[in-house]
């Protein structure tokens, strides 16, 4: 399956969702690219969107392969036969260089407001996409700190293997396409027509209409 583009994407879930609308909710995107889908979700159950900031940590040899994922606050989450056998010292600069950059994403979308209440409440965590899942992985951790009444997994394309494991560790699943592992085309950009890079001013915008 094909999409446009990430607001495509977002109206794709956002009809799946419909269910929901009228019931307290908060909607969750992981930047960059998941804000714009979650926008589209937020707007059409019209609900409230934040954001939860983890970061990707790439192999030093191949930035775009995924080992984990790291939090602003620290806790990592990746292929632990992979995080064991890159250089530790390296592995350590790289997690905290990007465990400040999640936090410096975090302060500048934000703009100085703390994050929306969501005890009790549903939360609809959104992505434009998975591969490994370490990030979404990691954003489903920190987002069950917040107690959540409910947590459901939103994105339009993720792999059949990660998805079981999603399936574990939330409430429900929605997803657009989940190919097997054969028929997985490695990245998400290759399920859009349309895979702009989404900057800092466009998140914020979202963040604030």
């Amino acid at each position: 399956m094909r999409f446009k583009n990430r607001r495509e994407a977002g109206l794709l879930l956002a009809e799946k969702l419909t269910s929901y609308r009228g019931t307290p909710l908060v909607i969750y995107g992981l930047p960059r690219g998941g804000v714009v889908t979650a926008f589209e979700i937020a707007k059409h159950l019209k609900a409230p969107l934040d954001i939860i900031c983890v970061r990707k940590i790439g192999h030093p040899n191949e930035p775009e392969f995924a080992l984990g994922a790291v939090a602003e606050d620290g806790h990592l989450l990746g292929d632990q036969i992979g995080l064991a056998a890159v250089d530790q010292s390296w592995l350590a600069k790289e997690a905290d260089r990007e465990r400040k950059e999640a936090a410096r994403r975090r302060e500048t979308y934000l703009q100085g407001r703390t994050g929306l209440p969501v005890k009790n409440k549903t939360a609809i965590l959104v992505d434009d996409g998975v591969a490994t899942g370490y990030t979404l992985r990691l954003a489903i951790r920190e987002l069950k700190h917040r107690h959540p009444k409910k947590i459901i997994v939103a994105v339009p394309v993720i792999p059949e293997r990660v998805a079981a494991l999603v399936r574990v560790e939330v409430d429900e699943l929605t997803a657009l396409d989940v190919p097997s592992e054969i028929d997985f085309l490695g990245a998400v950009g290759a399920y859009y027509e349309e895979f702009l890079p989404v900057n800092d001013d466009e998140v914020i915008d979202l963040l604030r209409n």
